[in-house]
């Protein structure tokens, strides 16, 4: 508060001396929180060109700054725009094209929303994505039996909600030139009666992949604004895309530069030759909206396929261990090239051994780097001696909401003791200083409401547990606040720029209808956004008119 009084001092002098400063906007009548580094609470805020120039008190700056426009929040909260550190854009733009199997709470309800897709569209190849057999109550994998019962000549591909799993029919498998003899490492064939089961987790679904008809840059260009009108609309202003390339970067660009597309991207190239042969000797690349200087890595593949690589066995199935998609000595030799190039290093890890993995490598790594701030996507079931490799080199990034999404069957996968070291968000928070928070969607829905909700309470949208999950590992608001915002702007070498409401920030700003940090947890979930701003443009509106 002293900070701000004394900046309302000076605004006040000058304001006596001088005629009043032209400005682009005023937000007033509003509950900011700064998300400084005193998390303080003011009144209104004044954006010109784009940016911060001064936060304060209403009388002070209104005295001090002729706006051209004027946004009267109404009494509602602003909060800095939201991160969502780990997501998958253009996954959600290319599943909003496709059959939609999320929620679904059967087979059966798989196959009749696949009919009735194909019913309406009659595509050639059928893709969808969003199934997840633990929320069924026969929780097994399915077989191809039924898909090829309805789609003898129709190939059909239905990727797993998390992406690491697929059921295909036999005219897809024919089509992939798939057979009992198919063998890759970091991923399984699944057989049954000595034949593809049409079951598929990670490495083999390249091969079905490689089969899909391509499509114009017009599709991924609809893609991206179904995906990006999405996240506006729930108040994210800024995504972190967990493994892209040149093709998409370059359309993202050229969107952007043209004004076509608002949100802001940092992009995390894939490991592929092509990607780290081009951008590793480019350099890191900036523009005001696309931020490209990150690899991302898949160590292994998800604890709900039980591809995530385990130490032990799984607890429910013998002899499963999993699977390393990229294994240690190959994790090593990429991150010596990362290191060079200057680029941070971001690795998916799932599992307890392939966590161990990868914080072996990045220690090793990292011990002559200043400042790399490397980051564990996931960090999801760690052994407890390994937690003490996370530091302030070495960052967790979480997404809550798999807690709330696992907590029903995670316990069975990986047993009474190794469940200890799952999930835990608080000791991942002492050991690194902070956490970068996500929602990874499509595997997880995209309101960054319910990853407040998740981290902080610990619970699911039907308020269950009573108490919630392995609650001693929840965060405080505060810091899952943080974790939204600042810390995750940290994580992406923007904390200069972006991740709270200070001068000489990028005017990028979430309204919401409620107080998050004051309202009864259970109230949160349900909050909405009524305004969204990038560069002190508002880019979504919901319920509060124009800015006049």
């Amino acid at each position: 508060m002293k900070k701000i009084l004394f900046l309302s001092t000076i605004i006040l002098i000058i304001s006596c001396s001088s005629e009043k400063i032209k400005i682009d906007l005023l937000v007033k009548n509003a509950n900011i929180y700064t998300v400084n580094d005193s998390f303080e609470i003011v009144e209104a805020f004044v954006v010109n060109k784009g940016k911060i120039v001064a936060v304060g008190l209403l009388n002070d700056l209104e005295t001090t700054y002729k706006p051209t426009t004027l946004f009267d929040a109404q009494g509602k909260t602003i909060i800095p725009g939201l991160i969502d550190a780990h997501a998958h854009l253009l996954n959600l733009g290319i599943a909003m094209q496709q059959v939609d199997l999320v929620g679904s709470e059967s087979y059966q309800e798989v196959l009749k929303r696949v009919i009735t897709f194909q019913e309406n569209n009659n595509s050639d190849y059928i893709i969808g994505r969003g199934w997840d057999q633990n929320d069924w109550e026969v929780k097994e994998f399915p077989t191809k039996k039924e898909l090829d019962f309805i789609f003898p000549n129709t190939p059909v591909s239905l990727t797993r909600i998390d992406g690491h799993a697929m059921i295909v029919n036999s005219k897809a498998i024919e089509m992939a030139g798939i057979t009992k003899n198919t063998k890759i490492a970091g991923g399984e064939v699944i057989l049954k009666n000595d034949e593809p089961s049409g079951i598929l987790i990670d490495t083999p679904m390249r091969l079905v992949w490689n089969t899909y008809p391509e499509e114009d840059k017009a599709y991924y260009i609809k893609a991206l604004k179904d995906a990006e009108k999405k996240c506006l609309e729930l108040g994210l202003t800024t995504i972190d895309e967990a493994g892209t390339n040149r093709f998409v970067i370059d359309l993202v660009d050229s969107l952007q530069q043209a004004g076509e597309m608002s949100l802001r991207m940092y992009a995390m190239i894939t490991k592929d030759t092509s990607n780290l042969e081009y951008y590793l000797n480019k350099g890191i690349v900036k523009t005001d909206r696309l931020n490209i200087r990150s690899v991302k890595v898949w160590a292994d593949g998800a604890l709900g396929s039980r591809g995530a690589a385990m130490k032990d066995e799984y607890s429910d199935q013998a002899g499963q261990h999993g699977a390393m998609i990229t294994d240690e000595a190959e994790l090593a030799s990429l991150a010596k090239r990362i290191v060079n190039a200057g680029y941070q290093m971001n690795t998916h890890a799932i599992g307890d051994s392939a966590n161990i993995s990868v914080l072996r490598v990045y220690t090793e790594i990292l011990k002559n780097e200043e400042d790399p701030r490397w980051r564990v996507e996931h960090a999801q079931i760690i052994s407890n001696s390994d937690f003490n490799y996370f530091s302030n080199k070495i960052l967790p990034s979480i997404q809550p909401t798999h807690a709330t999404s696992d907590m029903y069957w995670a316990e069975d996968r990986v047993g009474k003791e190794r469940i200890k070291g799952a999930y835990s968000y608080k000791t991942l928070l002492e050991k690194s200083g902070l956490v970068v928070l996500g929602t990874d969607f499509p595997v997880e829905r995209v309101n960054p409401m319910y990853t407040f909700y998740a981290a902080v309470a610990r619970k699911d949208l039907d308020n269950y547990p009573e108490g919630g999950y392995r609650i001693d590992e929840g965060l405080t608001r505060e810091e899952t606040l943080k974790g939204m915002t600042i810390w995750a702007a940290y994580s992406n070498f923007e904390e200069d720029e972006k991740g709270s409401i200070e001068i000489g920030k990028f005017a990028d700003f979430t309204v919401l209808e409620k107080n998050i940090m004051k309202i009864p947890l259970d109230e949160i979930p349900s909050v909405k956004v009524h305004a969204t701003f990038i560069n002190g443009e508002m880019v979504f509106n919901y319920g509060l008119g124009e800015i006049n």
